[in-house]
Formats: C-alpha cells, structure tokens, sequence
C-alpha cells in the first residue's frame, strides 16, 4: 500500500506535486499547531504597511482544518490539477505555471476591490484563504476544455463534464457551506477561459502570454498537441470521483 501511494506520488507532474506538498505540508502544520494560521491569511494591511509580502502566496496553501472537506479539496486538487498539468498543458509546464499565477492574481484582485465596495464588503473581508477558490478555479478551467466527458454524481444523476462546476456549487449549497469561495474561483477560471481560448479565437489576438522568465525556469519538451476538438472523445463515462 505505501509503495503503490509513494509511486503514485513519484508520478505526478511537477506543478501538481509541489503544490500538493505544499498544501497538505501547511495544513498539517497548522492542525499540529507548528505553523499558526494567522501568519498565513490573506491580510492586505499587513502586507502593504509591514512588508509581510509571503501572505500572497501562503493563503492559497491553507485549507483549514483537517476534515471530510480537505480531504474532499485535496482529491479535487490532485485529480483535477494533474489532469490539467498531464492533458491540456502536456509539455507546456510554464503556461501551467502562468495560468495558476494568473488565477491567483485575478482572486486576490477580487478580494481586494471587493473589499472596498459597500455592501459587499463585510462579505470579502471574511474570505481569509483563496486555497479553496484556486482549486476550484482548475475544475472549472478542466471542465470547459473537456465538456463533453460524461460524469456521475455519487451515483445518483449523470451529467456532461461542462456542468461539474454547477454540480459542485449546488452540493456546496446542500451542505451549507459558503459558496462565495466557489463562485469566485468560477469567476477566475471564466475569465482565464475566455482569455486564454475564446477571445483568440475571435480576434486572433492573444492577450495571455506567459513571461520568457518563467519559460526559461521550466525546461518543457516539444510535444504534439491534441487538437481542441479530439478531447471530446475521451473516454465516454467517468464518475465525478473519476475512473481514467
């Protein structure tokens, strides 16, 4: 059993192990009291005026306590983020990189202008990680380069890959949880989508492009891309807890 998880392990793509590591190494620091989770919340005060500029990164590797719930995030991070890293972006590990960088900023943003509307502001001052948001900003971003994979809900109702998102927002409703941290990482990977694929294709123009410094620090190897319209063709049912 230890072999086979450690293997498991050794096979995941960069990206997808070390924020994996990451994640789990941050949460369980905090849950044994190593780390206190209050140096890791996103704080913008505390980053503007005493330079405490780790926080812009450290809020998207806490998923707060140990539960049913992280371990719900951590299956949707390693599944999700790896099919990503594996599929869409075989070979292309910086533009990977790029998208989570992207991601990252454009939730950070919202919480911040979000901060300073009234009305709306008691609402995203409660939001102190953005771990939960970016990772369902991957499912969402997966989900739209791969509509037409069929899924089943606990077994209860089949759907096509293009409603997980949905799906995952109204079980978050059933449950009671917030769902402010899933719309917003719906609204990051909207925006990534339409960017990144939509709006080349309507002007030709593409505005997200990923630095030549962050190329140069992953060295990806040419690979023959699969053309968007064969990833309808994956393998025809898969479970939302999926069989690939």
């Amino acid at each position: 059993m230890a072999q086979a998880v450690e293997e498991w392990y050794k096979q995941m793509p960069i990206i997808t192990r070390s924020y994996l590591t990451a994640a789990v190494v941050t949460t369980v620091g905090c849950s044994l009291e190593i780390i206190s989770p209050y140096n890791l919340y996103l704080n913008p005060k505390l980053i503007v005026q005493q330079y405490e500029i780790w926080r812009l990164v450290t809020n998207f590797l806490y998923f707060r306590k140990m539960d049913l719930d992280f371990l719900f995030h951590m299956f949707f991070l390693a599944r999700y983020c790896k099919l990503l890293e594996e599929n869409s972006f075989r070979g292309r590990t910086a533009d990977f990189f790029f998208m989570l960088l992207f991601g990252a900023t454009v939730l950070t943003g919202i919480v911040l202008i979000g901060g300073m509307i009234p009305y709306l502001s008691e609402s995203f001052a409660n939001i102190l990680f953005l771990s939960n948001s970016l990772t369902f900003m991957m499912v969402y971003v997966w989900s739209k380069h791969n509509p037409y994979i069929h899924m089943s809900f606990l077994g209860l109702f089949t759907f096509t890959a293009a409603y997980l998102p949905w799906v995952l927002l109204g079980f978050s409703i059933l449950v009671g949880s917030s769902t402010w941290v899933d719309l917003l990482g719906m609204i990051a990977g909207h925006v990534y989508y339409f960017l990144e694929d939509v709006y080349p294709q309507m002007t030709g123009r593409r505005p997200l492009k990923t630095p030549l410094f962050i190329k140069a620090i992953f060295a990806d190897d040419d690979v023959l891309e699969a053309q968007p319209g064969n990833e309808r063709f994956a393998p025809p049912a898969q479970d939302l807890h999926q069989d690939q």
